[in-house]
């Protein structure tokens, strides 16, 4: 069952979706679920084929980077300075990576469109795959945990709504390939949404986030040579637990990695128990704390 958005629910948007002109919203306020159905189809036959290409919002999540810098075979911190530009997502005052679209004023086309269509459609970003759904998180008043839901979005240059073809939410994702992509940069959301929460409450433990903290976010969700070299080049591995068997994994596998990169950053931001401090690194920690309480 569809429901309408209300007062009693605390929303937050993930996808980027870009407005049609000030103060305008193409969002439409009903949450879908996944067996919830929606009209909608795009081909190159629909008369705004390509349209929504040019002058898109489109943030990059961490898998995103990786599909997009294998397809074209190079690494993410070339496909950072060649296609993306810094951004920040606001609510969580965190920096994110954007792809560049084409003009000056950023209202060209995206690097990868063709009369033909996206050249890079088997490794498109997740929004583009998502389009016109978005995701959200939504937590009710009251409740401990948040659920996912989907919305649609309906700009007035889109003709894909009058088409004919009715599916579910479930099975449009399943057909764009959104589910792995999710899976991997759930962790990803998760500091982003948290990040959101401890701003409202003044930043983790009522502090701003320091930019060198920002800074290694960052690094995590967009460059994991540089995360790479972080774990096994500094004390890292002297620091935190990390199963032997794990190690040669992490060596090569960039999505484990990240997964990693991500448990660390929820420890630091958070103080999750989602990595965990080798015993006579936590025993020092607590001493020092000690020592410069005064406490016994």
């Amino acid at each position: 069952m569809m429901e309408r958005l209300d007062q009693n629910t605390k929303t937050e948007i993930f996808s980027g979706i870009r407005t049609e002109e000030a103060g305008s919203t193409p969002v439409v306020p009903v949450q879908h679920r996944p067996e919830d159905s929606f009209s909608f189809r795009c081909h190159r036959g629909v008369s705004c084929w390509n349209r929504c290409c040019h002058g898109a919002d489109v943030t990059l999540t961490p898998q995103c980077i990786l599909r997009l810098s294998h397809h074209l075979s190079i690494r993410p911190r070339e496909f950072l300075a060649q296609y993306t530009v810094p951004a920040l997502w606001e609510r969580a005052e965190l920096p994110v990576a954007k792809l560049k679209m084409g003009g000056e004023d950023g209202k060209g086309p995206c690097p990868f469109v063709t009369a033909e269509g996206c050249s890079v459609y088997e490794n498109r970003p997740a929004t583009c795959r998502y389009y016109p759904l978005g995701l959200a998180t939504v937590k009710l008043k009251d409740a401990e945990n948040k659920d996912d839901f989907y919305f649609l979005v309906r700009e007035e240059h889109c003709q894909g709504h009058k088409e004919a073809l009715t599916q579910t939410v479930a099975t449009f994702r399943h057909e764009q390939g959104v589910e792995s992509y999710d899976a991997v940069n759930r962790g990803w959301m998760d500091i982003l949404m948290k990040a959101v929460s401890w701003k409202v409450l003044g930043g983790p433990y009522g502090k701003e986030m320091a930019p060198q903290t920002k800074k290694m976010f960052f690094m995590v969700s967009t460059d994991v040579d540089a995360l790479r070299q972080f774990v096994f080049g500094t004390k890292f591995l002297g620091t935190y637990e990390v199963a032997p068997e794990a190690l040669k994994v992490l060596e090569t596998d960039d999505e484990a990695l990240l997964q990693l990169g991500f448990d660390w950053m929820k420890n630091v931001l958070f103080n999750e128990k989602t990595i965990i401090m080798k015993q006579h690194i936590l025993q020092a920690a607590v001493a020092k704390v000690r020592e410069e309480t005064g406490a016994s």
